[in-house]
């Protein structure tokens, strides 16, 4: 009896639920459907953006393997070594002494110096690019690929005033990354430094860009580098500087690094390693414009040596004789306040300037000289690559 109260109670109970889950069906269905991911307070994963897509996402990848995976192949180590002269020995290098020995590489005044880099495999046809700091004056290079094969290289072509080296090697189905910039890189972005450190083999580093455009460094004669705190050493030049999808930013170069200093490296953007590259193996150099003229950073204009009143500009410092700058008559103290219409604010805008003006060409210069403007016209030549004397 008592068994048969509790199953009617139940049976009640039952019947009574599902009459009231009808009925709030039929007044407000919504109610029934399933909660979304957003309605109960987790957010939903971001929709992955391939590699290439030049739509940022605010959401970067759990994992970089993918990235690491498509762009460590096509990265080297290098190993290159040179002769120098052995400290504290007064006659090595004077040609007296090396006539005396048929080898005076292996001569007591001489050693061979061991070099390690890092580098970008750039083409199926085996060119790496590499710092000219790496290789240069090296008598061997040798390049070690992630799959164990090793190459002896030669050198194509380099550009000192980027630091920046072309090496060639000759093996069969290379894998190769390209330097075509689709999202250019800012502040904030994760960027993965890839390269040798310390001869200890391939290593990935991660960090974020620190800050873009940094000039003024005194490491090349044309800088406009990617500052990041990847941790960047010694050995890691001329590795790539990739984003979270595996697309090269820039080539690893430099790292500054004073008394308890750290996470300060630089990287050459890749547009401008990608402007040297075809540069260099279409015509063998780099075509830059060259006037032949020092400039210095403008001082307060309440200096006695600059007798112009502006606060932009840069004073002609020294001019070369029989170059551009002289045949177009600037003189030492000339003050430079545009170039081609263009107002510049420091020497490095001044360099850069006149350094995208084709050879053969005319530069328009706006010069203050003894309070007075003027212009001037002059017609630029092939920078050369070593210094010329005044």
């Amino acid at each position: 009896m008592q068994l048969r109260r509790t199953l009617h109670f139940v049976y009640q109970a039952i019947t009574s639920g599902l009459a009231a889950v009808f009925v709030l069906f039929l007044i407000s269905p919504e109610l029934l459907q399933r909660p979304s991911i957003a309605a109960i307070g987790i957010a939903a994963p971001p929709a992955a953006v391939p590699p290439g897509d030049s739509v940022r996402s605010a959401h970067g990848p759990v994992s970089y393997a993918t990235a690491v995976a498509r762009a460590a192949p096509a990265v080297v180590n290098i190993s290159a070594s040179r002769i120098v002269p052995e400290p504290g020995q007064p006659y090595s290098g004077e040609p007296e002494y090396e006539r005396l020995y048929q080898d005076p590489f292996w001569s007591p005044g001489a050693h061979r110096k061991p070099s390690l880099g890092s580098g970008v495999i750039v083409s199926k046809n085996g060119h790496v690019l590499t710092n000219h700091h790496v290789v240069e004056d090296a008598e061997v290079i040798r390049v070690l690929l992630q799959d164990h094969r090793e190459a002896v290289a030669q050198i194509v072509g380099a550009d000192p005033d980027t630091d920046l080296a072309i090496l060639k090697i000759d093996l069969p189905d290379v894998p190769t990354m390209s330097l075509e910039t689709i999202n250019y890189p800012q502040v904030g972005d994760v960027v993965l430094a890839i390269g040798n450190p310390f001869g200890m083999g391939q290593t990935v580093t991660q960090g974020i860009v620190s800050a873009i455009g940094r000039r003024g460094l005194g490491i090349n004669t044309f800088e406009d580098f990617i500052q990041t705190d990847a941790a960047i050493n010694p050995g890691n030049s001329g590795g790539a500087l990739i984003d979270p999808y595996g697309q090269v930013l820039g080539i690893n170069s430099a790292v500054y690094s004073p008394a308890g200093g750290q996470g300060i490296g630089f990287a050459i953007p890749a547009d401008i390693a990608r402007h040297v590259m075809e540069q260099i193996l279409e015509q063998g150099y780099v075509a830059r414009g060259w006037l032949g003229v020092e400039v210095q950073e403008l001082p307060p204009s309440s200096a006695p040596a600059v007798p112009v009143d502006s606060t932009t500009g840069v004073v002609v410092s020294r001019v070369l004789r029989h170059s551009p700058g002289h045949f177009a008559g600037l003189q030492p103290g000339d003050v430079v306040t545009h170039v081609n219409q263009h107002p510049v604010a420091d020497r490095h805008a001044v360099i850069n300037a006149i350094a995208r003006v084709p050879p053969g060409n005319q530069v328009a210069l706006r010069v203050v000289r003894g309070g007075r403007a003027k212009n001037v016209q002059a017609t630029v030549s092939q920078r050369p690559t070593a210094p010329l004397a005044p």
